[in-house]
């Protein structure tokens, strides 16, 4: 019983909303840097999206725990 107690805590799924706010504007920032043709801008999109996925993949594995 512990273990689903684990699984259903609120922090997890708080750091997971976070995660996903975190690679929906690291998407919004990737099609907003099309328009302007920035590499610089686009790569900063990339990375917070990769930051986004892997708090999330964190959060989801802590999870699965």
């Amino acid at each position: 019983m512990e273990s689903m107690e684990n699984a259903n805590a609120e922090g997890h799924y708080k750091l997971l909303t976070v995660a996903i706010i975190i690679g929906i504007v690291g998407v919004y920032l990737r099609f907003a840097g099309d328009a302007n043709s920035g590499f610089m801008y686009t790569s900063i999109s990339n990375i917070i999206l990769i930051i986004g996925v892997l708090i999330a993949l964190k959060c989801v594995f802590s999870i699965m725990k």
